[in-house]
């Protein structure tokens, strides 16, 4: 992974930022693909569009009460493309997704604040993320993975900005994954 973190061509200066930031600290921590370096560990997420790349599927999210993106932790795994596949499928019910492309389509470093996971609390940590481009179809059952989300559903890519209640995101990282849906070819 640190030689695709490496090769990506950042999009903006948050991501060429994030980059190099990212790679320091892939090289720095052995334990970097495990949540249980409370510092830091690495994340996969999915922008996950539907076939006419007007819609984005999200779920709302039980921690940050507010609907996001798919994704979640490597726990391990050093193939972060598949973590994000995983991901998708395990909070979505979806059985079908479709990588539009195997590079790396976003990286960000997510701040996460403290909170309560399973009756544990969970400190303020950073989530080193990468994020894939993927497609699936609406028409697709969908269902809430209880233990993560309450719901999902399919938006359309600028209602986004206004079901998400977390600022940040939406001015950093949902406006960007947008925009660059744009450049890619359909």
């Amino acid at each position: 992974m640190i030689e695709a973190v490496r090769n990506y061509h950042p999009y903006n200066a948050q991501e060429a930022a994030d980059q190099i930031v990212m790679l320091d600290l892939m090289k720095r921590y052995d334990d970097i693909y495990e949540r249980e370096n409370q510092t830091v560990h690495m994340t996969a997420s999915a922008w996950v569009v539907d076939p006419s790349r007007t819609k984005v599927l999200m779920a709302y999210h039980r921690i940050y009460n507010s609907w996001a993106w798919l994704g979640g932790h490597a726990d391990g795994c050093r193939d972060l493309m598949s973590v994000a596949i995983r991901e998708v499928k395990e909070e979505s019910g979806l059985n079908n997704v479709r990588v539009i492309d195997p590079d790396i389509y976003s990286l960000e470093i997510l701040t996460v604040d403290g909170h309560e996971k399973n009756g544990q609390y969970v400190p303020s940590h950073l989530h080193l993320n990468l994020t894939w481009l993927m497609e699936a179809d609406p028409a697709e059952p969908i269902k809430a993975k209880e233990d993560e989300n309450t719901a999902v559903a399919w938006f359309g890519l600028e209602e986004v900005y206004e079901k998400s209640t977390e600022p940040w995101f939406i001015e950093r990282i949902y406006k960007k994954l947008n925009e660059k849906l744009k450049t890619i070819p359909g």
